[in-house]
């Protein structure tokens, strides 16, 4: 859909639409069909060739990487006796490629990064040397030689410098009296007189040299908290010769207890100028601090990014909040805690660069507008990093590999056209990826382009990758019209059809007198013709499908495939799908219409016209036939000859003889059926062509035999005298369980007697003793 909304003109304009798009080559007349405009040549490629263009004749150019210098990181060893020089070690690779890119076609490259051992570093130290860093410089005197022998575990190519700063030389930083701009401090003290920037030692490799020079330095002064560090970093910056940086690690160990003012600040000192960010050393000392104003942080990253100096802010406990909010403003550096008196910052170098080594990111200079970069990172132990992580890895050891994939996308071509370059480099390292952008813009066939061909009207345009491209102020398929010209009446009436009043059929634009027909958003559909009255998407439909999905759409008329018919294409004349069980068409009861059986007899129903609930089955609808043409019985047998002589009757001696399934060529059926006689007999029925009707029948009939009398009598008199025996055995048994049961009975009240066996219970004693009761019984 983007390749045909965006009406491309030409094979360049098409290309630059999206990485889909193709433009198609074929000459004017082959390919485009009437009422087609030029911009129909850009098309998606399977579209394309869909609409009969050739894949040869499709320009469709790819992108495209070639590595132009190629040199494998460095395995270099701390121990060996050769040492390399800095600009013969290579932490990254590939260094050099060339990208052809296409509009929409994004390209991935791989880049390696190693992390070399032993690799150069220099340092240098910047103190705030105002009157609260005394006790601190005292620390700093030996800081050279012990530097020196702690590094040596890291690098043997090693350099250490020094600067110091206090603040601009100007009110209200510093008092201007003479006598503060002799000794700004107070009371007894020897202080040396307030500046802004002085670069002390110039970055050496003699450690000794560091602590003589830095034992010399004597404390400053200035009126308010915060100091002026920024100017000091500039300089340190923008100020290489000065300071002595070689293309390997720089360190910058920025060492205060106190805050630092930023852009704007030097309003306050009537400083109105923005700092220019470029060196201003005299004599080692920075010149024009009371000129230019403090740089702001921004401005600070970037000089320090573009120099890959590596910051290391060296701070008391107090101001840590501070400088770590400025450390994630500032890529690739660190903050470590500075002890009251500085005792600790050989310890605090060591780390912070130890944290600042084993992290590398990945930063590009600014792209062209309309290219995009997305990074990809493989780190240690396989972990995969995306969007911002995707630039970044860490906890990287000396030796350690990573990569990066690197996907860089172009959306369109420059105004210009020309090739463009960008730089890839890991932040704090010196080494960085060219990588050479050119753009594909035209099509390789637009090269041999005929300019003023005849072709394009008489030599109004350049005949090119098919078409014309019309030169300035004429248009039309082939620049036959001049922009003044376009919407005239007589040019209009020959975009109406039959003289009627629509302007091609309200499909297109009339341009030159030719209709132009519009495009839809779906890319099959389109609209054609002269006046841009056909199309190929309003033909008849069968199951929700155009032409049913068996034929084309052709200016609103069905063309049907091979073997389909009818206004949607949705009949069929395949009769396949007709074929009953016997292989004959609609069973020999019907007829087949666009494939689907019409049943001519009402009492067959079916897809096949074979289901017949009303009918019998074929056994029994020939029984009555078979049975008197074989055996001379049955319900037929006096019109036998009449009605039952449709079929060839052929006898078997038995059931074996019959003709099996697996035998025929044609349907058969088996059949038993019972005569009136309780008799069974056996027989086939076939069709054989269509109309010959074959039966095969077992001459004999196999009938049941008479029972036998005796066993049957004999079977029921022994049956009726066991049921007799049975039954007085049953009674026998229930008699024994009553008797047992009442003696059982007699016995428990036998036990349960309360009256004593040797005495008559009913005598009684004929005795009667009288006694008086007046006897006292003397």
């Amino acid at each position: 859909i983007d390749c045909i909304k965006a009406n491309a003109q030409s094979c360049g304009e098409c290309i630059q639409v999206a990485e889909k798009c193709g433009w198609c080559t074929d000459a004017v007349s082959d390919f485009l069909k009437q009422g087609e405009s030029k911009s129909a040549r850009c098309d998606e490629l399977k579209s394309l060739i869909t609409k009969g263009c050739s894949k040869a004749k499709i320009e469709n150019p790819r992108g495209s990487i070639s590595i132009d210098k190629d040199k494998p990181v460095t395995n270099r060893m701390k121990d060996v006796a050769e040492k390399l020089k800095p600009d013969q070690i290579t932490q990254i690779q590939p260094q050099k490629l060339t990208l052809n890119l296409r509009s929409g076609e994004a390209q991935t490259f791989k880049l390696k990064f190693k992390r070399a051992e032993d690799y150069p570093i220099d340092l240098y130290y910047l103190m705030d040397l105002s009157f609260s860093m005394k006790d601190d410089l005292e620390n700093v005197k030996n800081l050279g030689t012990d530097l020196m022998r702690e590094m040596q575990e890291i690098t043997s190519d090693f350099r250490i410098g020094f600067g110091s700063f206090v603040e601009k030389t100007v009110m209200p930083y510093i008092s201007t009296t003479p006598a503060r701009l002799l000794n700004p401090c107070t009371s007894n003290e020897n202080c040396t007189s307030p500046f802004s920037y002085k670069n002390v030692l110039k970055l050496t490799e003699n450690g000794q040299q560091f602590n003589s020079l830095v034992s010399k330095q004597q404390i400053s002064g200035n009126l308010d908290s915060p100091e002026g560090g920024f100017d000091a970093i500039m300089q340190v910056a923008v100020c290489g010769d000065a300071i002595g940086w070689r293309n390997v690690t720089r360190l910058l160990v920025f060492s205060t207890d106190a805050g630092f003012h930023f852009a704007g600040d030097g309003k306050l000192g009537g400083i109105v100028l923005p700092n220019d960010g470029k060196c201003h050393l005299e004599n080692n000392m920075y010149t024009m601090s009371h000129y230019y104003d403090y740089p702001s942080i921004a401005h600070l990253v970037q000089k320090l990014s573009d120099n890959n100096i590596q910051t290391i802010f060296a701070v008391t406990e107090e101001f840590q909040p501070v400088y770590k909010e400025l450390k994630n403003l500032i890529p690739k550096s660190a903050v470590g805690t500075l002890s009251s008196n500085s005792s600790n910052v050989i310890k605090l170098i060591i780390d912070s660069y130890n944290s600042l080594s084993s992290e590398v990111i990945l930063e590009n200079n600014k792209v062209p507008e309309g290219v995009s970069i997305k990074y990809k990172s493989i780190c240690k132990n396989g972990m995969v990093g995306t969007e911002e992580n995707g630039r970044k890895c860490s906890n990287i050891s000396i030796g350690d590999e990573v990569s990066f994939d690197i996907t860089i996308e172009s959306q369109k071509c420059p105004s210009q056209g020309k090739s463009e370059t960008i730089r890839i480099k890991p932040l704090g390292f010196n080494e960085d990826v060219e990588i050479v952008l050119n753009f594909i813009c035209e099509c390789e066939c637009s090269k041999g382009g005929e300019p003023l061909s005849k072709i394009c009207h008489n030599g109004n345009g350049t005949f090119e990758c098919g078409a014309c491209r019309c030169n300035e102020g004429r248009i039309g398929r082939l620049c036959e019209c001049s922009t003044d010209e376009v919407r005239t009446d007589d040019l209009d009436g020959n975009c109406r059809k039959d003289n009627g009043t629509d302007i091609c059929s309200n499909n297109g634009d009339c341009v030159c007198g030719t209709c132009e027909c519009k495009k839809r958003e779906n890319p099959e559909e389109r609209y054609s013709g002269k006046f841009c009255e056909c199309d190929n998407f309003n033909c008849d439909r069968s199951n929700n499908k155009l032409c049913g999905g068996h034929g084309r759409c052709e200016c609103r008329v069905c063309i049907c495939d091979a073997n389909y018919t009818g206004s949607a294409c949705d009949c069929s004349l395949d009769t396949s799908t007709c074929l009953a069980a016997n292989k004959q068409i609609c069973n020999g009861r019907g007829t087949c219409e666009c494939g689907v059986c019409k049943c001519t007899n009402p009492k067959f129903q079916g897809p096949t016209c074979e289901i017949c609930p009303t009918c019998p089955g074929v056994c029994a609808e020939h029984k009555e036939c078979v049975q008197c043409r074989a055996f001379e019985t049955g319900e037929k047998k006096d019109t036998c000859q009449r009605d039952c002589s449709y079929f060839n009757l052929i006898r078997v001696k038995d059931r074996d003889k019959l003709p099996q399934p697996a035998d025929q060529s044609y349907p058969l059926s088996h059949c038993k059926e019972r005569d009136a006689n309780d008799c069974w007999f056996y027989y086939t029925y076939a069709v054989r062509n269509d109309t010959m009707r074959e039966v095969y029948v077992v001459e004999t009939l196999e009938c049941p035999a008479g029972p036998d009398i005796i066993p049957i009598v004999a079977g029921v008199v022994a049956g009726i005298v066991l049921i007799g025996l049975a039954l007085l055995l049953i009674w026998k048994l229930l008699m024994i369980i009553h008797d047992r049961r009442e003696f059982a009975k007699f016995e428990k009240e036998k036990m349960n007697a309360k009256w004593d066996t040797g005495e008559n219970p009913i005598y009684k004693s004929a005795v009667t003793t009288v006694v008086n009761p007046k006897y006292e019984g003397k």
